[in-house]
């Protein structure tokens, strides 16, 4: 009895350990596919937002085939969860269709079709998801008359040796990106290093409009605090102070200014009246307009706690003058108010480019940790370009400004390049797709859905965030910018994957 519960409960977790992941593979790590004999074929198409690499048995006239149909999301190379996917045989203006509501397992969707008449067709492939929509199309897929005739056409295609299979399972479960081989405006580059500055127009220092007691309004304010315009940073009070006591001064200015200005409605009806002569009312008017005008200076921003110093536009404390509590004179600097909408970037060469710095075209430039960007880009331009060096400062200073967030702080340094010449086209691709061995560079190279190939490559110019690429790709094919060290090492390990796709 015992043996026959040890035999059951072996027979349990044996039933549990077949649990369908998708779609079986063979030893070498392909599909294995339940197509009745039937020869399959696969088809991996890119659009602006979508990957789909399909998979189905050769569609033959009155024979069911059932599509593996992987839908990636290109944005974060991740699989289309939820959705529906339908799938359209079309020949001049009749076909047939079948729809699928959801996927049968994350970014897989499984329709199927059976063909009437043999022909040359198109596949169609329209995808909802709560996110976007998209349409993909094959063109000229055969239909065959029989199996046999579908086996003689596909037998003579041959695999590619080189080919290393990466599962689209694995590919979603992890840090994963593609970009196809794009032709683009390539310059030669000066590299070089620049620095982080805050743009002349971006920031204002306010200044003390009386002396008195600095009092912050808060009770921290600290460089880098974020500010809103209108905001009251601090306040001047001269209460207690025998001179220059701003309060008194207000109040001596108001009581000249209504004097003032009740003189000057007096005199303004004896000159309309013609009593007094033109002269001595315009001396009544100017004194009443000093009076208004010195009272109303005296009294703008002013409060029962003092002059108040407010923000004059939004953005971050740059730096502070003044202590809290401390005393400061009329015009003393109080604090810097920074914008931070454009920067200033100071770039330094050598000398030796001297002739190539008349002719800059263009600055990369890192706003942050790992990102490029540039001036074009982002609508900044060059200011100013540096005509002497010193003993002291032997580099010549290239000054730009940057319209865009900088989430370096100022005086930190970045790498940067300068374009000069005139920019010729090349194929580039993104550097982070570079792998180097010993000096020398490849790529993974994505040939289908789940088969790539690691290639060898001349590397040309570096502008930014890409590199020219001058022997080893063609337009239009597609680098693994993400994982490509996990595809490299998939072709090492020698091990087939564990589940796969049940067709």
């Amino acid at each position: 009895m015992r043996y026959i519960i040890v035999l059951l409960l072996l027979m349990v977790f044996s039933c549990q350990s077949t649990e369908d992941h998708g779609h079986p593979h063979d030893e070498e790590g392909g599909h294995s596919h339940a197509s009745d004999g039937k020869p399959t074929v696969d088809f991996t198409v890119w659009t602006d937002q979508t990957e789909l690499f399909v998979e189905f048995p050769a569609l033959v006239v009155g024979e069911a085939s059932r599509f593996a149909a992987h839908f990636t999301m290109l944005n974060g190379h991740q699989p289309v969860r939820e959705g529906s996917v339908t799938v359209s045989l079309i020949k001049g203006d009749k076909g047939i269709r079948h729809s699928v509501d959801a996927p049968s397992s994350p970014g897989i969707f499984g329709p199927s079709l059976q063909p009437k008449e043999a022909g040359t067709y198109q596949l169609v492939f329209d995808l909802k998801t709560p996110a976007y929509s998209d349409r993909i199309v094959l063109n000229d897929i055969p239909v065959f008359a029989s199996v046999e005739e579908a086996e003689k056409a596909l037998s003579s295609e041959e695999e590619n040796g080189n080919a290393i299979t990466f599962l689209k399972e694995q590919a979603w479960k992890m840090e994963f990106q593609t970009a196809h081989v794009v032709k683009k405006e390539v310059y030669q580059t000066i590299p070089t290093s620049g620095i982080w500055k805050v743009a002349p127009a971006d920031y204002q220092t306010l200044v003390a409009p009386a002396s008195g007691r600095v009092n912050f309004s808060s009770g921290v304010l600290t460089e880098g605090s974020s500010v809103k315009k209108g905001q009251v940073l601090m306040t001047i009070s001269s209460a207690g102070l025998t001179s220059n006591n701003l309060s008194a001064e207000i109040q001596k200015a108001k009581a000249e200014y209504k004097q003032a200005k009740s003189e000057y409605e007096r005199k303004k009806e004896l000159y309309e009246s013609k009593i007094v002569p033109k002269a001595e009312f315009e001396q009544v008017e100017q004194k009443y307009l000093v009076a208004k005008t010195n009272y109303e200076t005296l009294s703008s921003g002013y409060s029962s706690g003092g002059k108040q110093i407010i923000a004059p536009m939004s953005g971050f404390i740059k730096s502070i003058q003044a202590v809290n509590g401390g005393f400061a004179n009329q015009g003393d600097a109080l604090v810097t108010v920074t914008s931070h909408k454009s920067s200033l970037l100071e770039v330094q060469v050598s000398p030796s480019y001297s002739m190539e710095l008349q002719n800059i075209q263009n600055i990369w430039y890192q706003p942050g940790t790992g990102k490029w960007s540039n001036l074009k880009a982002n609508g900044g331009k060059i200011l100013s370009v540096g005509k002497e060096v010193e003993a002291s400062q032997p580099l010549i200073s290239v000054f730009a400004e940057v319209n865009e967030g900088v989430e370096m702080p100022e005086g930190s340094f970045t790498e940067a390049q300068l374009a000069v010449g005139t920019a010729i086209e090349g194929l580039v691709v993104p550097i982070s797709c570079l792998m180097e061995d010993y000096g020398n560079y490849s790529v993974i190279v994505q040939l289908t859905g789940e088969s790539f190939e690691r290639r060898n490559v001349t590397l040309g110019k570096r502008n930014g965030s890409e590199v020219e690429i001058i022997n080893g790709l063609s337009l239009g094919e597609v680098v693994v910018t993400k994982g490509a060290y996990q595809v490299k090492m998939a072709s090492m390990s020698g091990q087939a994957p564990a589940h796969g796709h049940a067709h």
